[in-house]
């Protein structure tokens, strides 16, 4: 006798709730690769489509709500301290998609530093591997600053370069690209305890986890929910803090607990409101000027507890951006964010690598960081509306991804042609200053700017990211290199 199933949809991602319309799927057996399957179905239960043992179900790429079997993927690596190159056990590694949605569980590395971490795929109609699937990793560990934070950003790895394992019956994703080097945070920051707990919900998976009110001036420690909703906050400080979550589509009651010498477990946080129209939303405008015709940008939230005013930069979490997550950006005038949680936030315009960037020009208006605070379900106008113009190119070091560069490099970027000056800055990993020339001349024929290095020994094994302004000749600036360039790694 054949049975037949009326199944509703799943899906990798969800930005709000979603529906869907019923399918009829044969599930008289267990589907072999290529077969259909339903990622809700138990198949201990064999009561709905599902794959025979082993094999993976997982979305089928372009397609609606079509799900089909496949061999798993998995990511391999290591993490590492970045200066010394020893591993590191109990770090913990999210894997992202590229609209920075979790993939899974969290990998934990084991006492050689090694993770193996089981991640979703986009698949073609036979169960193969999309060609056009990439990642990106999270990496946090006790006493380490998050991976990617401060001026470091990860760089996509891609499915297409996964190799089948015969031994193991998975593919598997492993490059220089899956070993994580973290970077020691200072001694006033390390210790404190590890914060536990899960973000309650449908779809919790991504929430950014903030321990909010234990750092001072520093900003504040944070985790990323799993697609389960598991979360963990490592080297949170002494004190009275406040455990609050942020993700598109999802209200969740913060957690007050103190902080002392033990490590906090199940400090859980309750939904709330769930779907974008149960929560607020942030909406303004930004106005492109100077710029090439054509040129769109995207707008970010970050959270203020998390934002460092120094590089004005945080992680932004999932969801909380104009376009939609892993779209290209689109705006050229009005931008709205809806699903936005209660909080305070950065709102960030042309944040991205997008050839421009946020006008400097302080001698007029639109060109300030904008603050706004939302309410729940509150929606919310930003004041002023953004100048964007037209970014400084960065030529080396680091024009399109971080390069390793000699402890003495000479910082390379596009002459703007009406300047008369520049300012060129050098952050560290932390974002910390570490040095500045603001007397750099401006330059006639050529193409570009050349400025050499002269400050402190930089240490070998670190990042570091310069940035340039270029000056009028009544010192007011007129533009500056994009947010994410020129970031670098000394040999």
């Amino acid at each position: 006798m054949r049975n037949i199933l009326v199944l509703t949809c799943g899906s990798m991602l969800t930005i709000g709730l979603a529906s869907c319309a019923e399918k009829q799927l044969d599930v008289t057996e267990p589907s072999e690769k290529g077969g259909p399957c339903d990622p809700l179905i138990d198949p201990a239960t064999a009561d709905g489509p599902h794959c025979v043992e082993g094999l993976a179900c997982d979305p089928v790429a372009g397609e609606t709500d079509v799900w089909v079997c496949g061999e798993p993927l998995q990511i391999h690596g290591m993490v590492i301290d970045l200066q010394t190159e020893e591993p590191i056990e109990g770090a913990l590694v999210n894997g992202q998609d590229r609209t920075g949605a979790p993939l899974g569980e969290v990998a934990v590395t084991d006492a050689m530093g090694h993770y193996e971490l089981q991640v979703s795929a986009f698949r073609k109609p036979d169960g193969e591997l999309a060609s056009d699937v990439n990642y990106t990793l999270q990496a946090f560990a006790r006493d380490y600053l998050p991976f990617p934070s401060g001026i470091r950003v990860a760089l996509p790895i891609h499915a297409s370069e996964a190799v089948y394992d015969e031994e193991l019956k998975v593919s598997v994703l492993e490059s220089p690209l899956t070993t994580v080097g973290l970077v020691m945070l200072p001694e006033a920051l390390r210790g404190g305890v590890t914060v536990t707990g899960t973000i309650g919900g449908i779809d919790p998976g991504g929430t950014l986890v903030v321990a909010e009110g234990v750092s001072g001036d520093a900003v504040a420690q944070y985790g990323v929910a799993d697609r389960t909703g598991a979360y963990t906050i490592f080297n949170v400080q002494a004190g009275e803090a406040t455990i609050r979550g942020y993700r598109r589509g999802l209200e969740v009651a913060a957690a007050a607990s103190t902080v002392a010498a033990e490590d906090l477990e199940a400090v859980d946080l309750m939904a709330v409101a769930e779907g974008e129209e149960e929560l607020g939303a942030v909406s303004g405008t930004v106005q492109i000027v100077n710029a090439p015709g054509g040129s769109v940008t995207s707008v970010v939230l970050v959270p203020v507890s998390v934002f460092n005013a120094t590089i004005e930069r945080g992680p932004v979490p999932f969801g909380l951006r104009s376009p939609d997550p892993g779209a290209e950006p689109d705006v050229t005038g009005t931008f709205r964010i809806p699903g936005v949680p209660a909080g305070t936030y950065k709102v960030l315009a042309a944040f991205e690598n997008d050839r421009l960037v946020r006008d400097p020009d302080f001698s007029i208006g639109g060109t300030e960081l904008q603050e706004v605070t939302v309410a729940a379900g509150e929606a919310v106008t930003v004041d002023a509306g953004f100048k964007i113009t037209e970014a400084l190119a960065v030529v080396a070091p680091g024009a399109e991804e971080p390069t390793a560069t000699s402890a003495t490099p000479t910082f390379e970027f596009a002459d703007d042609s009406s300047e008369k000056g520049y300012i060129v800055r050098l952050f560290d990993v932390f974002g910390e200053l570490v040095w500045e020339n603001t007397m750099v001349p401006g330059v006639s024929g050529a193409k570009t700017v050349g400025v050499p290095y002269d400050g402190p020994p930089l240490t070998s094994g670190l990042y570091y990211q310069f940035r340039a302004i270029s000056l009028d000749g009544g010192g007011v600036p007129l533009s500056a290199t994009e947010d994410l360039r020129g970031v670098f790694v000394v040999e």
